[in-house]
């Protein structure tokens, strides 16, 4: 369970509401697994959560948690978003958010 936690990211700023959830849900799975995003492989995208426009990405392997925390501004983009949306991309820490992405999925 904590090794997880180290493979697992939270996405601020998701646009809510533009597409279904499972599209948006792809949409940032491909956008995490690009490299021209410091992405790799991912594990799991917990979409939609109960906080709005937040996302959690668990990636494969660790690793791709630093490279992606150390680009400087993810820009959300698709040809079904209208425009670029912004993200704003932490480190999960489990003593930030009261339940784990495993419980809010089933909420």
């Amino acid at each position: 369970r904590a090794a997880r936690a180290t493979r697992t990211i939270v996405i601020a700023g998701v646009p809510a509401g533009l597409l279904q959830d499972e599209v948006m849900a792809d949409i940032l799975t491909i956008h995490f697994q690009m490299s021209r995003n410091n992405g790799g492989d991912v594990e799991e995208v917990t979409y939609p959560t109960r906080n709005k426009g937040v996302a959690y990405i668990t990636f494969e392997d660790q690793g791709v948690v630093e490279r992606v925390l150390k680009k400087d501004q993810h820009l959300l983009q698709d040809k079904r978003l209208a425009r670029r949306y912004p993200l704003t991309v932490t480190r999960y820490r489990h003593d930030n958010v009261s339940s784990s992405p495993v419980q809010l999925i089933m909420l």
